[in-house]
Parts: structure tokens; sequence; C-alpha cells
């Protein structure tokens, strides 16, 4: 079992930036892929960003593609997701989730366990 915790969400202008973090107890992290979600009110949830077990890969939705940045620190059993240049479309709940092994999804029903998420609302 993984027990993940999102932090870091909030209110900010458009141009701004935040850092979200995910921090997971439980089971091995370093054997999971980690990866971000976001949903907006009335949509439904998509896939942000996601980072190898190892922190060596990392791949992102186009939406967000050179602005966000997802990193991993396994000494810390923390997941981070660096958001750059931030626009009012970037508001939703972002969700930390794990998936066992080596691979790296992009589509919720690969991944094992979800955080409870943490708003982020980008004012204009």
């Amino acid at each position: 079992q993984v027990q993940l915790l999102e932090s870091g969400g909030g209110l900010v202008q458009a141009g701004g930036s935040l850092r979200l973090s995910c921090a997971a107890s439980g089971r091995t992290f370093s054997s999971y892929a980690m990866g971000w979600f976001r949903q907006a009110p009335g949509k439904e949830r998509e896939f942000v960003a996601v980072i190898r077990w190892s922190g060596g890969s990392t791949y992102y939705a186009d939406s967000v593609k050179g602005r966000f940045t997802i990193s991993r620190d396994n000494a810390k059993n923390t997941v981070y997701l660096q958001m750059n240049s931030l626009k009012p479309d970037d508001t939703a709940a972002y969700y930390c989730a794990a998936a066992f092994g080596a691979h790296m999804p992009s589509y919720e029903y690969e991944y094992d366990y979800w955080g409870q998420g943490t708003q982020v609302t980008v004012s204009s």
C-alpha cells in the first residue's frame, strides 16, 4: 500500500509559478513511476506529466510541455511538479499518482494509488 499526500497548491496570478509536492509513504517509493494529473471543474481528469521510477525519463502533456517540470527525490519519497508561466487554463485540482513498475503510464487506469488532490487557481 502507498499513501500519497499533495501540497503546494494555491492562488497565483497568470504568469506566476507554483511548486507542487507529493509525499509518499508505504511501500518502496522508488519502485513506482509517479505521475501528475489534473481535473478542472466540469471536465474529465487529464494527464499532466510522469517520471520514471529512476528519475531518468519524463513525459509531458503537450499543454504543459516547456512550462512544467516533474522531478523526484527518492531519498525523500517525494515527487515535485514545478509549474511556471501559469495560465488561467491551468486552474484545476492536481493529483499525484503512483504506478508500480518501470513503465511510463499516461492513462488513469495504469495507476495503482492516488492522492486526494491540491487545488491550483490561476487568476487572469
